[in-house]
């Protein structure tokens, strides 16, 4: 089978969307090595270097105005190299196909993460929303398939973009596999001291920005006077200078630690020493970070009112994102309990199985299978 990706955010972005791309990518070398990959990348530039592959061609803009305009090449451009190269399947990574893509005879398969700037607008640049929604309604209207990432946001894209519940699959997304290898005694001190972490403390990863709502962690900390400090772990934003002014009106200056330059490959242990991992955040497609806790057997509270109780699982404590007091108890019930946060890990690291990489793979191909005559 010929498979054919937008691999933009596989080599040019290194959150969440990115993460998606690349782990995709990966999945379908390591579970069917039998199938050709093509991986569509606009720049030639920067790009960040995947997972090796040995059936993965990458085709870059080849015309002068396409290497100068590359955004017009994933819009106009590819639907032609797809028609050149007899693909089987082209699969939309990030909410987008290119034009007349149904014109050309290979079936399309576009992955809707959420609609976050539907719900949230303000959060949003105006022109960013126009032309993102119109590539979003687009993408829904003409695709043959549509992976959704959550139920949540199935119903979000039936919602927003009018899309047809009838070509919706839904295929969870996992992790990193660095999140489920043990992490030995040795590597935990080398990362503890790396990062001067304290013996006790909560962890939040993720972006720094408003709707992630760590403010919620650190009144919460004020309000149950919790003695434990708070890890954040993600680049300095201005909403960071927020968070910063309300430690300042609590007197909780020496209470979080803010660390903007951790390595990937140290978060595992990072999450692993943590007492519990709190993600409040007041929206997600997925919330990749929960799983990524569930994995390193860290206990995870998380915020109602989105898909977070479906990465999450059973097992995980949930509080509504703007009860401070509700969060306050979930710490201290959870820190006041040592079976409670054996039951914790032990059931997260269970419900982590069924965003295993074999699980996904097959899900993900029996989308492309079912597609084809």
């Amino acid at each position: 089978m010929k498979i054919a990706y937008d691999a933009k955010r596989a080599f040019h972005n290194s959150r969440g969307l990115g993460t998606y791309s690349r782990e995709v990518i990966r999945l379908m070398n390591a579970y069917f090595p039998d199938n050709d990959y093509y991986l569509f990348n606009p720049k030639r530039k920067n790009a960040i270097e995947l997972a090796p592959g040995a059936n993965n061609t990458i085709l870059y803009p080849e015309s002068l105005w396409h290497r100068k305009f590359p955004a017009l090449w994933r819009t106009f451009g590819i639907s032609r190299e797809l028609q050149k190269l007899k693909a089987d399947v082209y699969h939309g990574l990030s909410q987008e196909l290119p034009a007349r893509i149904q014109k050309t005879g290979v079936k399309s398969v576009v992955t809707m993460h959420d609609a976050i700037f539907m719900r949230y607008p303000h959060l949003y640049p105006k022109v960013y929303r126009k032309i993102f929604i119109e590539k979003n309604k687009y993408a829904c209207m003409v695709a043959d398939k549509i992976i959704a990432i959550s139920l949540q946001t199935k119903k979000d894209i039936v919602h927003y973009f009018q899309a047809d519940e009838n070509k919706i699959e839904i295929v969870y997304q996992g992790c990193s596999n660095i999140f489920r290898q043990q992490i030995n005694e040795e590597e935990k001190v080398r990362v503890r001291e790396k990062y001067s972490l304290p013996q006790q403390y909560l962890l939040n990863v993720g972006a720094v920005e408003k709707r992630k709502n760590i403010e919620l962690i650190i009144k919460a900390l004020h309000h149950g006077k919790i003695n434990i400090p708070l890890v954040v772990v993600g680049k300095a934003t201005a909403y960071m200078q927020e968070l910063k002014q309300l430690l300042t009106q609590f007197g909780l200056e020496g209470s979080v630690i803010f660390i903007q330059d951790a390595a990937t490959t140290d978060l595992p242990a990072i999450y692993t020493l943590a007492e519990i991992f709190i993600y409040p955040s007041v929206f997600e497609g997925f919330g990749i970070p929960v799983l990524e806790a569930l994995c390193t057997a860290t206990p995870v509270i998380a915020a109602t009112g989105s898909c977070l109780e479906e990465s999450g699982g059973p097992s995980s404590l949930y509080v509504d994102p703007y009860d401070v007091a509700a969060m306050s108890a979930a710490i201290n019930i959870i820190l006041a309990d040592g079976h409670l946060q054996i039951k914790m890990k032990a059931d997260g690291l269970k419900y982590a199985e069924k965003f295993s990489d074999e699980n996904i793979a097959n899900n993900l191909m029996r989308v492309y299978k079912n597609l084809l005559p």
